[in-house]
């Protein structure tokens, strides 16, 4: 039975490799929303099918009518098959408000090559670095240390700090395993800051205070998900290098067309920031990085994601 109260459809899980982080930020975000909305819960399995609440299967048709059933579409779901636009491109054919960036926008940031490319014709510094494939990977030569990622996955899975010739091998292989295209990039020195941004009516871009990760090598999947990460927000930036990350922040959401949140890394160099990648749906349970970074804007967790879904139904 319908009510007053706005109803969210909130998509988790996903068939990638982010699964169960999607899980756990589409929970969060149901009990953050359940107090001021009516909440529909829908599932992305593993292979790819839809679920009701119950965990009854509904198919394509049954999730379109489910979906269409309610005010706006809250797809808590990262990595492919729900970041990289797939979510929002089903939401615009179907002519339903859907939370986040448009389509053409997540899918050019999952894709980090393209969003190299984007940053670079914007102005903002990138790791110069080369474009792999399994057909080009053997004349690769390694010249010395390197980041080797897949184009396109998540959560720094499949991400490897090469720091000897003899590990390439091995990381090329890992990397190809996430994708059929892989970054090998040069390693950027500098600290590892991260900058949320959140658009609003008329063009607002809100810019929470920075957020660094502070630890040796690489934020990789386990740092991220084990509660072992070293988050620092405030990052202890001097307001030139803070006003820098913004502008750098704020371009770069404007350039790929992003709406909703974003978060977009840098890496913060002596010349400045130099982009890392771009999130279009960032982790979002109340621990996540953009949402700690909102907190201490003084935006509380249950504020930010009202926020997001007013922005989607306006």
């Amino acid at each position: 039975m319908r009510t007053d109260r706005l109803r969210v459809a909130v998509v988790g899980g996903g068939a990638n490799s982010e699964h169960e982080v999607s899980l756990a930020s589409a929970a969060a975000v149901r009990t953050a929303l359940g107090t001021s909305y009516d909440v529909v819960p829908i599932t992305l399995t593993r292979c790819g099918g839809w679920q009701d609440r119950e965990g009854r299967p509904l198919g394509v048709l049954g999730a379109v009518a489910l979906l269409s059933s309610c005010d706006v579409v809250f797809p808590a779901v990262h990595g492919p098959g729900g970041e990289d636009g797939a979510i929002a491109a089903l939401c615009a054919l179907a002519g339903l408000p859907c939370v986040g960036s448009p389509a053409s926008a997540g899918a050019t940031a999952m894709d980090k090559h393209l969003t190299k490319l984007v940053a670079a014709a914007a102005g903002i510094d990138v790791a110069a670095g080369v474009l792999l494939s399994p057909a080009t990977a053997g004349d690769y030569r390694w010249s010395g240390p390197v980041v080797v990622k897949p184009v396109a996955a998540g959560s720094s899975q499949g991400v490897s700090l090469v720091a000897a010739a003899a590990d390439l091998e091995a990381a090329l292989k890992e990397a190809f395993v996430h994708d059929d295209r892989v970054l090998v990039e040069e390693v950027v020195h500098g600290r590892e800051i991260d900058v949320a941004v959140l658009g609003g009516r008329d063009g607002e871009r809100l810019v929470a205070p920075p957020l660094e990760i502070v630890g040796p090598g690489i934020f990789d999947y386990a740092t991220k998900y084990d509660g072992s990460a070293d988050l620092r927000v405030p990052a202890a930036v001097t307001p030139d290098e803070e006003a820098s990350l913004a502008a750098a922040a704020v371009r770069m959401y404007d350039a790929l067309g992003c709406r909703g949140l974003a978060r977009i890394d840098f890496f913060l160099t002596a010349e400045g920031p130099v982009l890392l990648e771009v999130n279009t749906m960032p982790g979002l349970t109340e621990h996540s990085q953009a949402p700690r970074m909102f907190a201490a804007a003084g935006i509380a967790y249950p504020d930010l994601l009202g926020r997001m879904v007013a922005d989607a139904v306006r």
